[in-house]
């Protein structure tokens, strides 16, 4: 089983291989981002590498029919983000709602911004902009690569 993981230059690097009887936990440190930037260009390339997925998180993600790490299948934009950022697409952390939170900053569902402030929140309204019926991997990324950006030019 091969995964992604970033070098010191902040570049990802694959393959590696992982035994494939280690959990997510584990493993999944290896692709942690530590800027703003690097969380959105990593996410992008992490939804290329696995494909995105609409309507949860990932597929099975009480691993009823499924059997392979979470890193490793299609996610929504929110669990790509949750992953490079600190490891688990399940697993919030300050720094990867700052990330939604400015991702969700930049995005309008029906026109409208996000409905509130809290995290909940901004991930449904971020959840909600990649769920849009024939959204493409391909405006997924750059919307990504537009917030790696615009994060880079207000540093």
């Amino acid at each position: 089983m091969t995964i992604i993981a970033s070098d010191p230059r902040g570049a990802l690097i694959a393959p590696m291989e992982v035994d494939s009887a280690r959990r997510d936990a584990s493993v999944l440190e290896l692709v942690r981002a530590s800027t703003l930037p690097q969380v959105f260009r990593f996410a992008g390339r992490l939804l290329v590498r696995n494909g995105f997925h609409q309507g949860d998180y990932l597929p099975d993600a009480f691993d009823r029919t499924l059997t392979s790490l979470h890193i490793e299948r299609p996610m929504s934009i929110v669990a790509a983000v949750r992953t490079v950022a600190n490891g688990n697409p399940h697993v919030d952390s300050p720094f990867s709602a700052l990330a939604v939170r400015v991702l969700a900053g930049r995005l309008l569902v029906d026109g409208e911004p996000p409905f509130g402030d809290s995290r909940l929140a901004l991930e449904t309204h971020v959840d909600g902009w990649g769920d849009v019926e024939g959204r493409s991997l391909e405006s997924v990324v750059a919307v990504l690569e537009a917030a790696a950006d615009a994060s880079e030019v207000s540093r």
